[in-house]
């Protein structure tokens, strides 16, 4: 006759433990969400021009994406490799590496890229133009403001994947 009574007290725990394991319960545990810009960055990859190898051996990365409204561009640049301390302009071109065919939006949104005391530096711009799709672009980084004409890093950005 003690049963009956424990029977009773382990039908609300029961009843506990199966609705938390109901095979039919499909809330989801994540929510996948999708990268707008995925699709629309363009992407490069800085080096030294060769004409100044075994002096400069900068290297880099760029990314030309979408910004918060259609209106702007977000361009962010990584640089390795470079004298710490350094200071260094550095801009989106038209054109190809070698083939400059003008400055990417306004130059004096560009602010310099500051190397740390590891040699990397990041610096990012936001210019105010759509996002292009086409065309060819380019990104440079000079030794110095004193020195622009000086190249000491380039990339071509790659168009996005569509």
């Amino acid at each position: 006759m003690r049963a009956i009574p424990l029977l009773r007290s382990s039908v609300p725990a029961l009843a506990l433990v199966l609705s938390a394991c109901n095979p039919f319960n499909r809330d989801p545990v994540t929510e996948v969400t999708r990268d707008m810009n995925v699709n629309s960055r363009w992407r490069a990859a800085l080096v030294t021009p060769a004409a100044l190898g075994g002096a400069v051996q900068i290297n880099g990365t760029g990314i030309m994406q979408p910004g918060k409204t259609n209106s702007e561009t977000v361009i962010t640049l990584t640089v390795a490799n470079a004298t710490p301390g350094g200071v260094h302009p550095w801009q989106v071109h038209k054109g190809q590496c070698g083939t400059d065919d003008g400055i990417l939006g306004d130059g004096g949104a560009y602010s310099v890229v500051k190397i740390g005391d590891d040699g990397r530096g990041t610096s990012s711009a936001t210019i105010n133009l759509v996002t292009p799709t086409t065309g060819n672009y380019f990104m440079t980084v000079q030794a110095s403001a004193a020195n622009p004409e000086t190249v000491v890093a380039c990339g071509n950005l790659a168009p996005p994947a569509m």
